[in-house]
C-alpha cells in the first residue's frame, strides 16, 4: 500500500467534511497512522483505549463475540470512523476492529485532540458536532436494522 494524504482522507470522511482546507491540514497534522495485515485486529472488545479510528484504505470489519463465536457485525468503508463513544467518555470498545485485507487506519488520541481547544476551538467544535453526526447516524442506522429484523421475526410490516 502506498502513502496516503492524510487531508484528503478526512475531505473523504464525514469527520472532516466541514473543515475548510486551513483546518484540515491543522487536524491532518494530529493524526497518525496505522498499516494493517489481513487477519490483524486493530482494536479488542473490552479494550479500554481512547483512540478516533478513520478508516483510510482497506477494509475493517466491526466484530462482536457473541456466545463463544466472534461475528461481523459491521464492514467499515474507507472515510468511515470508529470508535466516537471511546473517544468522547472513555469507555471500553463495545466491539473488536479487524482488518479484512490489508488496510490503512487514521488514529486521533484525544490528548492530541484536546490540545487544539486553545489555538483552534472552531476546529473542535466541528469536529465534535461530525461526531455528535456520525453516532447519531450510526444509532439510527442500528434502530432501523433492529426494526426490519422485528418486522421480519414477527411476519409484519408487509415486506415478509
Amino acid at each position: 500500500m502506498h502513502d496516503i494524504n492524510r487531508s484528503e482522507i478526512l475531505t473523504q470522511s464525514p469527520l472532516g467534511a466541514e473543515l475548510d482546507d486551513p483546518e484540515r491540514a491543522v487536524l491532518s497534522e494530529r493524526l497518525g497512522m496505522v498499516s494493517l495485515k489481513a487477519g490483524e485486529n486493530l482494536v479488542n472488545e473490552g479494550e479500554a483505549r481512547r483512540t478516533l479510528f478513520i478508516l483510510a484504505e482497506g477494509r475493517l470489519c466491526v466484530c462482536k463475540t457473541v456466545g463463544t463465536a466472534e461475528e461481523t457485525v459491521y464492514q467499515m468503508r474507507p472515510g468511515e470512523c470508529a470508535g466516537t463513544r471511546a473517544f468522547v467518555d472513555g469507555s471500553t470498545r463495545r466491539a473488536a476492529l479487524r482488518a479484512e485485507g490489508e488496510a490503512k487506519v487514521l488514529t486521533l488520541e484525544p490528548e492530541d485532540f484536546e490540545a487544539l481547544i486553545e489555538t483552534h476551538p472552531r476546529l473542535v467544535y466541528k469536529v465534535m458536532r461530525a461526531i455528535f453526526r456520525i453516532t447519531h447516524g450510526n444509532l439510527m442506522r442500528v434502530n432501523l436494522e433492529s426494526a426490519e429484523l422485528r418486522n421480519y421475526m414477527l411476519g409484519t410490516g408487509g415486506r415478509y
